[in-house]
């Protein structure tokens, strides 16, 4: 992994865990595979410090460990898994545009505490729910605990992988997929009764002492004699299958986009039919029939059979190809490719960066190097109705920056230059990989950006909380809108108008942060799916009887 995606991930790591797990994060991701010892000499940093560390990227799924060779415990940390941090924010919306304002704060709870019991997880949102809504309504648990349970059913949270679990034994010995993917998902016995409390519990003294033993640490701090009624079974956010809807949504605003709302319509009731039974390393959905996704369509669009298979032929005959008929068996066979539905977003998204950045004459060339595929500079010159000599100007900025690339083709063997030509060509692979890396180092920026503007402020934050709170408490015992507008006088028009500058600034900062994460999922989506279509490639060239 580059250097600015290192540097990247440990800003994230020390803005959301502090700095001791920014400087072991880093030193893993420099060094590699490290043991408790050399990660504690060379940090300089306390063993036990470095241990609670440690304790905090391993549940958060950033850090893992190994035995060695020499039988000695190894932590290495996931670059990868780092750089998700910076799309929680789009995770919790996510589920907030999904399950409303519990959902949000399920989801919250959980990509903040990395790993946590389901009563946990149902006891802090409903506390929190309560405090927002005040004495004016009663949150009941039940409604708290039933959005639980639909991201448990759509596969937004998932059970963490616990050796002692049964059901996680069952899933890793049975050799069905099927079957094993059921196992994360299956809820507990007690959480379909309603009328089961999800608080403490006193412990049964006839338990075995090993049990206890085993259980020690989990209940230190409730007491030996209390324990939690789910404290063995813990649950984490599926990014994966948030990835998923993200991409669903990209490929419905890209048809949107090119065929209109009805051809939309049409690509998201084929994403949600498969959405469950596609598996993540695939290329394209599970082939549906023609009656499901006619049967599956929103009754209000009011959509008939001869109007279906026109939107249905203009689908599959696009030039983006994101719709494929498979088969005539079953009534005809439809899929998604989703290869290709993300090359048609990122083909869009990189579009938008040329021109923004060279202007639209340099888009023009642009697109017509993307569908003509390799073009001599007069050929470009002449199809793009453009003067020559402003054609090669913008046709080499591109090709200076890195948006176009040159092929040298020769007619003979000795490469003379008279029988030499250089077509240029756009290589999109190279191109996504240029453009992540720049994401790359402008989220850095950005987030450096952001914590500076906070400490240049801090005295002033501060002091405008202290006056918040202050200004709540006494209206809170009834004071008089005099006093109360005293207190508030305590900032001056001059910190007021630097307060708000300082909001404006930051709000700033924080929607650029969200637009480059969107653009950096399309590119990594991208890319991802170019590494599976070329082991795919491999593999049938290697033949089932190869060596």
């Amino acid at each position: 992994m580059s250097a600015l995606a290192i540097r990247l991930a440990c800003h994230l790591t020390e803005e959301l865990f502090g700095e001791t797990v920014e400087k072991v994060c880093w030193f893993l991701l420099e060094n590699g595979a490290s043991s408790l010892q050399t990660i504690a000499t060379r940090t300089k940093v306390p063993r036990t410090e470095v241990k609670k560390a440690l304790c905090v990227m391993i549940n958060h799924r950033i850090a893992s460990f190994e035995s060695n060779k020499k039988n000695l415990v190894e932590y290495s940390v996931s670059v990868n898994r780092c750089l998700l941090l910076a799309r929680y924010p789009r995770f919790i919306y996510c589920a907030k545009m999904l399950y409303d304002d519990a959902g949000e704060l399920i989801v919250e709870e959980i990509l903040h505490g990395g790993q946590m019991t389901m009563t946990v997880v149902l006891q802090n949102v409903t506390e929190r729910l309560q405090k927002a809504v005040g004495d004016s309504k009663k949150i009941e648990t039940s409604m708290v605990r039933g959005k639980f349970i639909k991201l448990v059913e759509t596969r937004f949270i998932q059970r963490v992988p616990n050796p002692e679990s049964e059901a996680v034994q069952e899933a890793t010995s049975d050799p069905d997929v099927a079957r094993q993917q059921a196992a994360l998902y299956r809820l507990p016995s007690f959480v379909h009764d309603i009328g089961t409390p999800l608080g403490k519990r006193k412990r049964d003294p006839k338990e075995d002492e090993a049990g206890r033993r085993s259980k020690r640490a989990k209940t230190d701090d409730l007491g030996e004699s209390e324990y939690y009624i789910d404290e063995d079974i813990l649950w984490q956010a599926n990014l994966d299958r948030f990835h998923q809807y993200f991409r669903d949504h990209e490929i419905v605003s890209a048809a949107l986009k090119s065929n209109g709302s009805l051809a939309s319509e049409i690509v998201r009731t084929m994403l949600r039919i498969s959405e469950v039974t596609t598996d993540k390393l695939e290329v394209a959905t599970t082939p549906t029939s023609y009656h499901d996704i006619f049967r599956a369509l929103p009754a209000n669009l009011n959509i008939d059979r001869n109007k279906f298979d026109q939107y249905l032929k203009i689908l599959t005959e696009n030039q983006t190809r994101i719709v494929r008929k498979v088969s005539e068996a079953g009534g005809r066979l439809y899929d998604i490719d989703l290869q290709k539905g993300s090359l048609a977003v990122t083909l869009s998204c990189i579009e938008s960066v040329v021109q923004e950045r060279f202007g639209s004459k340099s888009h023009r060339i642009f697109k017509l190097l993307v569908l003509k595929k390799y073009l001599e500079h007069k050929q470009i010159e002449s199809n793009v109705l453009i003067p020559a000599k402003e054609a090669k100007e913008l046709l080499y900025q591109m090709f200076a920056e890195g948006f176009v690339s040159v092929q040298e083709l020769s007619k003979a063997p000795d490469h003379a230059p008279s029988r030499t030509y250089y077509p240029f060509f756009v290589n999109l692979d190279q191109v996504s990989l240029q453009l992540r890396e720049r994401c790359y180092k402008t989220l850095a920026n950005l987030i450096a950006r952001r914590k500076f503007e906070r400490n240049e402020n801090r005295r002033l934050i501060d002091k405008a909380q202290r006056v918040e709170v202050i200004a709540a408490s006494f209206k809170s015992d009834g004071a008089d809108a005099s006093h109360i507008a005293e207190i508030e006088e305590m900032i001056t028009p001059t910190e007021q108008e630097q307060l708000k500058n300082h909001k404006t600034r930051m709000a700033k900062l924080e929607t650029s942060e969200l637009q480059l994460d969107e653009m950096l999922f399309t590119l990594e989506n991208f890319l991802s799916y170019q590494q599976r279509v070329v082991i795919v490639d491999k593999s049938k060239t290697k033949g089932p009887n190869s060596r």
